[in-house]
């Protein structure tokens, strides 16, 4: 069973109807005029209105679909409808203390991460400049430029981390959360100075007149190799944490990228030598191609969470979700959209109540609701707007 939403939600999603035996008794007139501040108003749903505990299907069932034919299919889908299932029905709180439970627990491995590739990376751009210089070899400057970037990229990161989580609310009232989106493109544009190595590597193809290998520089290659040894140590630590922290999850990209280049400036620098002088440059075009192409990647990815990309399928449905489940008041949803505003979400809701809703209830509620789905995990900033119909243009669009 499925629940199918979209990434804009528009006109007439019914919240549940809530039978007698599951409906709570009204809360008590209070001193107020009738204002309840603990309830605001809202009375209970039960647990699993829509019955989706009905669709779950366990292991015995998930094992006897995967025998049938197409089983493997099948099974995957049921193993991500349970899923989905299971998130939707989690409260919304302990999706946000799973979330902060997790973060803490990785939070001594994740310094221990930046630190470690910030100290690493010092060192090893040391080792494959000497290594460039040394054998002047253009794969090995290709792979000693991109050495640089990585220290860079390291100390900006860590700088800017500690920059936005110190910005003053008062002048900068977004937060500091796109100080790393922008930082990231700023310094991913500043990868174009590998066109310097593409130029070089193209005048030596053409140039060349003497000798079919180039000198053989055995330090120089035992530096890198040390170099790719501690990189893909590095790699391997990182891997599990990468969801923890953005940090970490561009680290171990950047590490995981370094596997590759410096495995092949080895190689390339390495046939030049023993096999032909053009396998040299060859590979420093190549190196400097990719790292341009990796960057290039990084800035559009970047630049997508700074215009507002949506957010994931699977986030639409469970901001859906909760909001058509979370009062008996509520009793439709009109509109829903989830965007990046940097790394996070902007969480737009349009709940419809009846017309002859007091205000300060219907305040009340879409205030509550709003409070819990700004505590869910990624979310910067939610707004919950309340109508009495759906009859109207979607809210908040422009027409041109």
């Amino acid at each position: 069973m499925s629940i199918q939403l979209q990434n804009v939600w528009t006109k007439d999603i019914r919240a549940p109807s809530i039978n007698e035996e599951h409906r709570l008794p009204s809360p008590a007139p209070s001193d107020d005029g009738g204002r309840d501040p603990e309830n605001r108003g809202s009375k209970d749903l039960p647990d699993d209105p829509y019955m989706l505990r009905s669709a779950v299907k366990s292991n015995s069932e998930i094992q006897e679909l995967r025998r049938s034919k197409n089983g493997k299919v099948v099974g995957e889908y049921h193993e991500k409808q349970n899923l989905l299932i299971n998130s939707l029905l989690k409260p919304m709180e302990e999706h946000t203390e799973d979330a902060k439970a997790a973060e803490e627990a990785a939070r001594f491995s994740v310094k221990i991460a930046v630190y470690t590739s910030l100290f690493a990376n010092l060192a090893l751009c040391v080792i494959q400049l000497y290594a460039a210089a040394s054998s002047l070899s253009l794969s090995l400057l290709a792979t000693g430029i991109d050495s640089v970037f990585d220290l860079g990229s390291n100390v900006l990161l860590n700088y800017l981390h500690k920059k936005a989580s110190r910005l003053d609310v008062a002048k900068w009232p977004v937060g500091g959360s796109r100080l790393e989106t922008i930082g990231n493109i700023v310094y991913g544009a500043m990868g174009s100075v590998n066109l310097v190595v593409i130029v070089e590597s193209l005048r030596t193809i053409i140039s060349h007149k003497d000798g079919e290998t180039n000198a053989f520089h055995l330090p120089s290659i035992i530096a890198v190799t040390a170099a790719l040894a501690v990189k893909f140590l590095l790699f391997v630590y990182c891997l599990p944490l990468r969801k923890s922290s953005s940090q970490v999850q561009i680290l171990w990209e950047d590490h995981r990228n370094d596997v590759f280049i410096n495995t092949f400036g080895v190689l390339m620098s390495s046939g030049g030598s023993k096999l032909r002088w053009w396998l040299d440059p060859t590979g420093g075009l190549l190196i400097a191609g990719g790292v341009i192409f990796s960057w290039s990647r990084t800035i559009w990815n970047e630049f997508e969470l700074l215009a507002g990309k949506s957010a994931s399928h699977g986030f639409i449905q469970l901001v859906t979700y909760k909001a058509a489940t979370f009062s008996s008041e509520i009793e439709k949803v009109d509109t829903v959209r989830a965007y990046h505003s940097g790394p996070g979400y902007v969480v737009e809701v349009d709940i419809v109540m009846s017309a002859e809703t007091p205000l300060w209830k219907a305040h009340d509620i879409s205030q509550v609701l709003q409070d819990k789905l700004e505590v869910l995990p990624g979310v910067e900033r939610a707004y919950v707007h309340v109508d009495h119909e759906t009859t109207h243009a979607p809210e908040h669009r422009k027409h041109l």
